[in-house]
């Protein structure tokens, strides 16, 4: 499932990240690349564990547990600290998948990567490029949202970023372990629980709802894995 998740952050979190990441310090973004994705990545990125990236790490986090869209399409049980990066001058990152296995810096916390995120801090107008570009077997899909808002795909995908030739595209990425590891079952999961939520807002039959409602909760009793 990829989805389009609307202001996650509001234009005032934006600027205020934009803010702090203009006195920030950024690094080669090859440090927390695997060996495959290493030989096709060109950015920037905010170093793990500084202070400006656990400072919008923490506001990201933040604004996802409010986020009723993310939490109902990705049933997160753990999230990987957010990453900041930063394409510009005709920096890209070739085809590659995700590590399936993250461990969070400092920690022996390891996350599985069920789901991966992008969330744009720039506003298309303000570069040229910089399209993520996933692939499923209907083909390409071509993203580039405004800034605040929130990409969502499965992290088994092959995706790329395309090469940046004017301005600077700048956003956050993570992988979230979800609760249920299978694609598919999060997509059935996630269509009936917006089903129910459409049939409450209708004021459909009670009892219908409470029926679908317990389908629900039993399929993700079944499939879950805490």
């Amino acid at each position: 499932m990829l989805l389009h998740i609307p202001e996650v952050l509001s234009r005032a979190q934006v600027a205020h990240c934009r803010a702090l990441m203009a006195g920030a310090e950024w690094v080669d973004g090859r440090a927390t690349a695997g060996h495959q994705s290493a030989q096709v990545k060109r950015n920037l990125q905010l170093p793990e564990g500084s202070p400006a990236a656990r400072e919008l790490g923490e506001l990201v986090l933040a604004a996802l547990e409010r986020n009723a869209l993310f939490i109902t399409a990705a049933l997160p049980q753990r999230v990987f600290p957010p990453l900041f990066n930063c394409y510009q001058g005709g920096m890209d990152f070739g085809n590659h998948v995700d590590n399936a296995i993250r461990t969070i810096t400092g920690s022996n916390t390891r996350v599985r990567t069920d789901v991966s995120a992008t969330l744009f801090l720039s506003d298309p107008q303000d570069y040229d490029g910089g399209e993520l570009t996933v692939d499923d077997c209907y083909g390409a899909h071509t993203v580039k949202l405004p800034a605040g808002d929130m990409v969502i795909y499965p992290s088994t995908s092959l995706h790329r970023v395309t090469p940046v030739t004017r301005g600077a595209r700048i956003a956050a990425f993570f992988w979230t372990q979800s609760l249920v590891r299978d694609d598919a079952r999060r997509t059935l999961l996630f269509d009936m629980d917006l089903a129910i939520q459409r049939l409450r807002a209708q004021g459909a039959d009670s009892e219908a709802i409470v029926s679908l409602t317990g389908s629900y909760h039993n399929l993700l009793r079944m499939w879950a894995q805490t």
